[in-house]
């Protein structure tokens, strides 16, 4: 679901929407939600899920998902960006647990508007390890209405870029996976790449890359679905992206037809996902030829969502991407330059992640970082990239020692749950700076055992 005002994707309609319309046959009943999260499929293991098994009229878990309310981000585009014209609210009336093992999300017409419900994860660090597939899924139902009933209904179960969190200005060259996508009850499933520039690009914004076709058997409006997408990294220099319904494959993007923007949508910390029900916009305008939706639009025909879930391949240990980065000689760091926190020279109890960043960090662990050279004069604070995703109540400090981790820290900061373990922030303190070269030592302290932070990297400032 673009981020942006999108153009009607002529690419993906022409010459199969007739026939995607006369499909859209009369409604059956629709299957039951399964009772819980099926199997962990062979081969891979759960990364994350949610089975929306909460109690009848409840709001998805806090824990797991964001709630989106108004007509757009803070300081994002209007509209979501995309010409929508309904308005997200955090009612049970448009966004609640069934009871039954089902989240429903319901469009509602009152007057002359619309409400209904847009949800995000709380994670946003979805993103196959080097050498694995990551896979995402949801069972989904697509609202049950078709025809000029349906005119404006846009449903949609999506990914997006982290850093898009927070920034709503770098779309699309972040990347966005429309995993499923529907407009105007049609029965058709639409995914879709966005990636690049806009207008135009590796991608063909506003368009994206992008392919659809009808639901197997029963309409993807009268049953559920399965929907899943596959992001695989066993080739790190031809990785593969890859869009199934009910497990057959229908469209696949690979990374030599994105080039150099390759890099900026997967270098980033992962993705969260999305589900919504949008009423309007520039894709069902699009379809439909006009504005939508009309005076012949029903209201409140939900979204029904069985499960999300997040997988990945199993394996042995993974290899990176590339070799970790290699400390720099003795003496030959900058103190006043952004040192890699996974290029320390020694450690204890941290783990380096997706070869960038440095995470299981708790109390009593650190990282040392030889030959930092500060000149003169002295530093007057040091700034780290940090984030956390620790419970509520657990905290702790991140203190820099020099040349030995008996003597005193120069300098720290404390740090609690930032928003999620790769929700980065770079966080300022002031320290007591030395002249010349130095064993620089990050060290670790919190009254509670669990970990507290990750660590991107960190400079002095003078």
């Amino acid at each position: 679901m673009s981020t942006r005002f999108s153009k009607h994707r002529k690419a993906m309609l022409a010459g199969g929407l007739a026939v995607l319309v006369a499909a859209a046959v009369a409604t059956v009943n629709a299957l039951p939600a399964q009772a819980s999260l099926p199997a962990t499929p062979s081969g891979w293991q759960l990364v994350w899920s949610d089975d929306f098994n909460g109690a009848n009229n409840t709001l998805p878990s806090s824990g797991n998902w964001i709630i989106d309310t108004g007509t757009s981000y803070p300081g994002g585009p209007a509209n979501w960006g995309t010409g929508e014209i309904q308005t997200y609210t955090n009612s049970t009336s448009n966004v609640r647990h069934d009871g039954a093992g089902n989240l429903l999300i319901t469009p509602i017409k009152s007057g002359n508007s619309w409400t209904s419900s847009r949800i995000e994860t709380v994670r946003t660090d979805f993103k196959p390890a080097a050498g694995r597939v990551l896979r995402i899924e949801g069972r989904i139902q697509m609202p049950n209405v078709t025809g000029a009933a349906a005119a404006g209904y846009w449903p949609a179960f999506w990914a997006l870029g982290a850093p898009y969190r927070g920034n709503y200005q770098n779309w699309p060259g972040i990347g966005e996976f429309d995993i499923m996508e529907n407009v105007n009850g049609i029965n058709s499933v639409w995914g879709v790449l966005h990636c690049g520039v806009a207008p135009g690009g590796p991608c063909n914004e506003f368009n994206g890359i992008g392919a659809s076709r009808a639901c197997p058997g029963s309409t993807c409006q009268s049953a559920f679905h399965t929907y899943r997408f596959e992001w695989d990294r066993t080739n790190e220099n031809a990785q593969q992206l890859r869009w199934y319904v009910d497990g057959t494959l229908y469209h696949t993007v690979n990374q030599s037809q994105v080039g150099s923007y390759w890099s900026q949508m997967t270098s980033h910390a992962g993705y969260f996902l999305l589900l919504n029900v949008a009423m309007g916009g520039a894709f069902p305008n699009g379809v439909a030829g006009s504005a939508t939706p009309t005076g012949s639009t029903v209201s409140g025909q939900p979204m029904r969502v069985d499960y999300v879930a997040v997988y990945q391949t199993t394996g042995g240990t993974t290899p990176p991407s590339s070799p970790p980065a290699s400390p720099p000689p003795s003496g030959n760091r900058d103190a006043y330059a952004n040192i890699q926190a996974e290029s320390r020279n020694g450690q204890a109890g941290t783990t380096i992640y997706e070869n960038y960043y440095v995470g299981s960090i708790g109390n009593g662990d650190h990282l040392r970082f030889d030959g930092v050279n500060f000149g003169s004069p002295k530093p007057l604070d040091f700034v780290t990239r940090a984030a956390s995703g620790a419970a509520g109540g657990i905290s702790g400090l991140v203190e820099v020692r020099i040349d030995s981790l008996s003597n005193a820290p120069i300098g720290s900061f404390a740090i609690a749950n930032t928003g999620g373990w790769t929700s980065w922030r770079e966080i300022p303190a002031n320290v007591n700076g030395p002249t010349g070269t130095h064993t620089v030592y990050l060290t670790f302290t919190s009254g509670q055992p669990n970990d507290y932070v990750n660590i991107d990297w960190f400079r002095f400032r003078r």
